[in-house]
């Protein structure tokens, strides 16, 4: 009887818990039984291994009883990773390879039926969960997965193409083969691959031609959008269709700073989980879900958990458009994230935590006809009731839109006045002054003013007794919420670091309170 183990790892979230891979080949009834909580795709490894073991000139043990256990038992296993491990752990177990060089590695790869290793899901996301282990162990990955896991710093990551060239870096003594490092890693560790100074911001569209100059008019819309941008904080856009609301919300990407390496590995992580590698490593995304998207499709779920579009948005930009029109369960699940930052998703049998630290920018009609309010040189009128305007806008609840920070009107521009308007600030001029407000932040408090709790709002925020008589006076008068008014308080802190102000003035608080009364909550 012989026995092998291999190590590996499952991807549950974020999380990446250790997988023990055991492999005993014994006398018997020959047969293959894989056990420890397997679904259909790591089941199906069995035609998988046979074959690539053959195709790659390996015995099989025909005459043997092979048993494959992934222990812990309890832990739900899924997806094709386990090819490689198992077909490494009957090479062990057959003496093929020296069984005592797989302590020090740890092993993840699909196989195809001629021995190739292919890439696998989420091999960002098992990485990291490698990194927080700490177990010391090499990372043996798909070629094109251990080129993203490089950027793991910490990590040691090797390349593989085909079951071959894995094994002969196993083979006893002087005749093993080292495996290749993945390019741009340095030899023993990974390597970030992209600094924050060199990083591409924005969106893939950003880099396409889309500009905030290309908005003509809308000064105080993209004032706000700056401002946004500046403290990290949620913007709601009311106005008529055509003005520009998406428009402003698919340039807000490219005045963000660039992503620290930390923000930029997580967002990659869950983009890998979901199969999406449309934006480049350190871009911050730029999320636009229809508004027919579900509860679940908006904040992750399913069986395996996956991450949904505010965590694919993490680092970035969620953008709904036609908010009104999203379902009423998807919307208000959007509340706890937007306080926390992160997303918990608990099913009967699995329960996973995925972050969720992303920017919102709402658009919607100010009506159901979209008319409402317009003048009469626009040459459109409101044909909806009363109850009709409430009903629309009462789809966002108060709870939601107290969780919003800024709250702006898009308003129509004549045609005489778009045609003669200038062209604005580019993308890279608001930029820097949003860059400048950031940095302020960090240096002060170690994070964007929209995350700032109320302890921190207390210290960073205090008002003299001139803009505190303001503020109480204003939200006595509109009835603000506590939490209303706790961001007011870090709005201002924000146009206040735009002005390069040490304290809060009134002339921060009075624009800040312009972006708090377009839904009249």
């Amino acid at each position: 009887m012989s026995l092998a183990i291999v190590h590996s790892r499952a991807v549950l979230g974020m999380e990446a818990p250790e997988v023990r891979v055991e492999v005993q080949l014994a006398n018997g009834l020959p047969s293959f039984t894989l056990v420890g909580l397997a679904d259909t795709e790591v089941k199906e490894s069995r035609e998988r291994v046979r074959a690539a073991l053959l195709q790659s000139g390996f015995a099989f043990p025909h005459n043997k009883r092979v048993t494959v256990n992934l222990a812990p038992a309890d832990l739900p296993k899924d997806s094709g990773r386990f090819d490689l491990p198992i077909a490494i752990g009957i090479l062990a177990a057959a003496g093929t390879v020296d069984a005592a060089r797989l302590a020090a590695l740890e092993f993840a790869g699909e196989l195809s039926l001629a021995g190739a290793v292919r890439s696998v899901r989420g091999a960002l996301a098992l990485a990291l969960g490698a990194r927080r282990a700490a177990s010391g162990r090499a990372l043996v990955l798909p070629r094109a997965d251990a080129e993203a896991a490089r950027r793991v710093p910490g990590l040691q990551v090797l390349a593989a193409d085909t079951l071959n060239e894995v094994a002969a870096a196993l083979l006893p003594g002087d005749a093993a083969v080292p495996l290749s490092t993945p390019a741009g890693a340095a030899a023993g560790h990974g390597a970030c691959g992209t600094t924050q100074a060199h990083r591409t911001n924005g969106h893939p569209a950003a880099m396409a031609g889309i500009d905030l100059s290309d908005v003509k008019g809308q000064a105080a819309a993209k004032r706000a959008l700056e401002v946004a941008a500046a403290g990290g904080h949620s913007l709601l856009l009311v106005g008529p269709p055509g003005t520009g609301k998406s428009m402003l919300a698919q340039r807000l990407p490219a005045l963000l700073p660039p992503m620290p390496d930390e923000e930029a590995l997580d967002s990659a992580a869950l983009l890998g989980l979901a199969g999406d590698d449309s934006v480049p490593f350190g871009t911050r995304a730029l999320r636009a879900p229809h508004h027919s998207a579900s509860a679940v499709a908006l904040v992750g779920g399913g069986n395996p958990p996956r991450p949904g579009e505010i965590s694919l948005a993490h680092g970035g930009v969620l953008f709904l458009d036609e908010t009104p029109e999203f379902p009423r369960s998807a919307l208000e699940a959007l509340r706890e994230p937007l306080e926390t930052g992160a997303i918990h998703i608990a099913r009967a049998a699995r329960r996973a935590r995925f972050p969720a630290r992303f920017q919102l920018v709402a658009a919607m009609n100010p009506c159901p006809c979209g008319w409402f309010g317009a003048t009469a040189a626009s040459g459109r009128a409101c044909r909806c009731t009363p109850d009709a305007v409430a009903r629309y806008r009462g789809r966002l609840s108060g709870p939601l839109l107290d969780r919003i920070d800024l709250q702006v009107e898009v308003v129509a521009a004549a045609p005489d006045e778009m045609l003669a308007a200038p062209a604005g600030e580019s993308s890279a001029e608001v930029a820097r002054r949003v860059a400048a407000a950031r940095s302020r932040q960090l240096a002060r408090q170690g994070l964007p003013n929209a995350q700032l709790d109320t302890a921190g709002i207390d210290r960073h925020a205090a008002l003299n007794e001139r803009a505190a008589a303001f503020l109480e006076g204003a939200a006595r008068r509109l009835a603000w919420s506590g939490r209303r008014l706790h961001r007011v308080l870090k709005v201002a802190r924000s146009i206040a670091d735009l002005a390069g102000s040490e304290a809060v003035q009134v002339a921060h608080l009075a624009e800040a309170l312009q972006y708090q009364r377009v839904m009249g909550h």
